[in-house]
């Protein structure tokens, strides 16, 4: 357990500094993402960033658990 907290926060770390140079990339802004914008109220929910990270991290996990 403890080394699954020590990678995780070393991953949120690593993506926290990273992250100017990933909304560059697009992520965030991908076809399946929902926005919706009023006034007043904003939503934004990242449905296909999110399967295109959970599948990266699934293969990082997979082959570093080997």
């Amino acid at each position: 357990m403890q080394k699954f907290l020590i990678t995780a926060g070393i991953i949120l770390l690593v993506t926290g500094l990273l992250w100017p140079l990933i909304s560059k990339l697009g992520l965030g802004r991908l076809p399946g993402d929902t926005v919706i914008k009023r006034e007043g109220f904003s939503f934004f929910f990242p449905v296909t960033t999110m399967v295109i990270i959970s599948i990266v991290l699934t293969l990082i996990f997979r082959f570093w658990g080997r």
